[in-house]
């Protein structure tokens, strides 16, 4: 038996087969009206993520297509894209965002402070019933707090870290609703 390349998710086909793809090798096409209006960069990406997600978050070896299309168009709903030209009204964007580096910066007693300031900050965007709350600068605030100059194992342990931080202190703090947790 051939096993699987350890970036390879096999995607079962209707007609039963069976065929094995790497994130990289993730091709997607976008019928309608939505085409036009959709960046295929931007769908690239979200299909990535899709990707990753029964990969290493379920820790699933195959999906279906039909199941990967499901998730995929889930995640695109998700960002209430707008046609070009639109601008949607400030009220529908509902998206708070704050700068991981800035708040690693914040707290002088490194990581012991940043917890706390961290769920002090998710705490005050969630206040404001956003659809999405992006963190960003991740990288840069794992090393400010290690003191690294160079990405470590350690570095990866504290991102690891940071990140199930926040899915904890969001799934304490919002009851089941639609929103979406960018960590960047």
């Amino acid at each position: 038996m051939i096993t699987l390349a350890a970036g390879c998710l096999v995607f079962e086909l209707a007609n039963g087969e069976s065929i094995p793809f790497s994130a990289d090798m993730i091709s997607v096409e976008v019928m309608g009206d939505t085409a036009r209006s959709l960046d295929p960069e931007f769908v690239h990406h979200a299909a990535t993520a899709v990707f990753h997600y029964y990969k290493d978050e379920l820790c699933r070896h195959s999906v279906t297509v039909a199941e990967f299309s499901a998730s995929l168009e889930k995640v695109l709903r998700g960002f209430k894209l707008q046609t070009p030209g639109v601008s949607p009204p400030e009220s529908e964007l509902q998206v708070r965002e704050s700068d991981l580096d800035r708040l690693a910066r914040e707290s002088v007693g490194g990581e012991l402070f940043f917890f706390p300031l961290l769920r002090d900050e998710l705490r005050a965007h969630l206040r404001q019933s956003p659809r999405m709350v992006r963190f960003s600068g991740l990288r840069g605030c794992v090393k400010q707090l290690t003191g690294a100059r160079r990405w470590t194992g350690r570095c990866r342990h504290l991102e690891e870290q940071i990140v199930g931080y926040l899915r904890e202190c969001l799934s304490a703090e919002t009851p089941e609703t639609e929103f979406a947790l960018v960590v960047e």
